[in-house]
Formats: C-alpha cells, structure tokens, sequence
C-alpha cells in the first residue's frame, strides 16, 4: 500500500516541478533578447520573443500637462526598428528588474533612461506581459512611460 502512494507522490511533484520551470532569469533572458534586437536594430531577433499581435502602448504627459496614452502595434515598432538610420543610436539602459510569475503568465517591470546618441532623452518604466504559447514564452503587451522630470542620468 505504501509503494501506490510513494509512486503517486513522486509523479504529482515531478509534474508540479514540470509547470512551474519558467523562472525570473528566464524572463529576465526574454527582455534581454528583445532589447539586444532592439540596439542591434535586429527585427528577427525581436520578433522571437514576441507574439505575432503584441500590444504596444506608452503613457505620457504632453507639454500642455495632459495625460495620454498612445497605442502601437508590433508592426509599427519593428518598422520603426528596421527603418532608424544607421547614423543613429538608441540605447535604452535597463535600471533593473522586478519579476512575476503565476502559471502561463509572468509580468516584468523594468525601470530604464532612454539615451539618443550618447545624449540622454528621457526615463520612465517598461511594462512587459508575457504567456507561455506553444511556441515558448512570448512577449504580448509592452507599455512604457516617458517622462523628462526627475530623471537622474
């Protein structure tokens, strides 16, 4: 009788171990790829992590003092990306990060100062969601702030 419960207990926990192998450092390891494509200015790069209908927003303040938000698509990014000057350099600094994660859902909050060419342009915070797909963990909502005050370059 105890060998039926031994068995069972060893297969329950070697299944539970199994859904729960998503960690922080691989969430981690999914905006550090995104980002990489993002300075390299490579699109295939970035769309590995990212689901085909990723929703892209960002919240700011306008010079007037009102608050918006602007929605994009994936397609609009990568083109962004594809299409920026070779001339140009954009390099988001990644503050830190704070990670969550519950099943097929994580979430992944990174601080950061957005430099233009070497110049600094502003900080703010990048919100990203990502799902377990069948294709792996993927990126599919992305909102960012931006903001020129109390940035501390």
């Amino acid at each position: 009788m105890k060998s039926p419960l031994l068995l069972f207990s060893i297969l329950f926990s070697i299944a539970a171990v199994g859904q729960n192998s998503f960690t922080e450092a691989n969430a981690r390891q999914i905006i550090d790829t995104f980002f990489e494509g993002f300075h390299k200015g490579d699109t295939l790069l970035m769309k590995s992590v990212m689901t085909d209908d990723l929703v892209m927003q960002t919240a700011f303040t306008d010079k007037e003092g009102n608050n918006k938000i602007t929605n994009d698509t994936s397609e609009d990014l990568l083109n962004a990306i594809a299409s920026r000057p070779e001339d140009q350099k954009w390099d988001e600094r990644l503050l830190g990060y704070k990670v969550q994660i519950d099943g097929n859902l994580a979430h992944v909050w990174t601080p950061y100062e957005f430099w233009f060419n070497d110049s600094f342009s502003h900080c703010g915070a990048n919100a990203f969601t990502l799902v377990k797909t069948d294709d792996g963990w993927k990126i599919i909502h992305l909102i960012d702030s931006r903001r020129k005050s109390t940035c501390k370059p």
